[in-house]
């Protein structure tokens, strides 16, 4: 029987930390990260950019000589960092398979915020999306490795501990 190689990726719309294990010790060990570093960039662009282009007017009809302003950009800010959201999650999801591949893992977990973890489920390939044994709708991205181990394999954290 071959040895079960767990990575658990923790995720939002512009982190996927990929974790490895338990380990030895206990605790998750970091394997990667990838990052879309325009994502936060892109959110605050799109809402600037939004702005800049209204406030320097107003839209009109032909003929129209008043009345109400009305919106050039109605709903580009979130139709925008949802495309954006798809992309990066499209990346992370082509990198596992491409992993997957290489048999780097044997069992995946998910961890990300609810949204993200739609978009992420829905851009895995069969052959990955066959391998996640369990799923957490949390944005624990920022949490250490400790912490995210604790959550998600409580026996292994307090095992370990016990042992010492």
């Amino acid at each position: 029987m071959t040895k079960k190689n767990t990575w658990v990726v923790v995720a939002d719309e512009a982190i996927a930390r990929i974790l490895a294990g338990p380990s030895d010790t206990g605790v998750l060990d970091s394997v990667e990260e990838i990052t879309d570093p325009d994502a936060h960039a892109k959110g605050a662009e799109f809402r600037n950019d939004a702005q800049g282009r209204r406030s320097g007017g107003v839209a009109r009809g032909a003929g129209q000589q008043g009345g109400a302003p009305q919106s050039v950009t109605s709903g580009a800010g979130p139709d925008d960092r949802h495309q954006e959201a798809e992309r990066f999650a499209s990346r992370v999801a082509a990198h596992l398979a491409q992993a997957l591949q290489q048999q780097r893992f044997t069992e995946l977990k998910l961890v990300a915020a609810p949204r993200f973890l739609g978009l992420l489920r829905q851009a895995l390939p069969p052959q990955v999306a066959k391998l996640v044994s369990g799923s957490l709708d949390k944005d624990l991205v920022h949490l250490g490795n400790q912490d995210i181990t604790r959550r998600l394999f409580p026996e292994k954290t307090q095992t370990h501990s016990e042992a010492h």
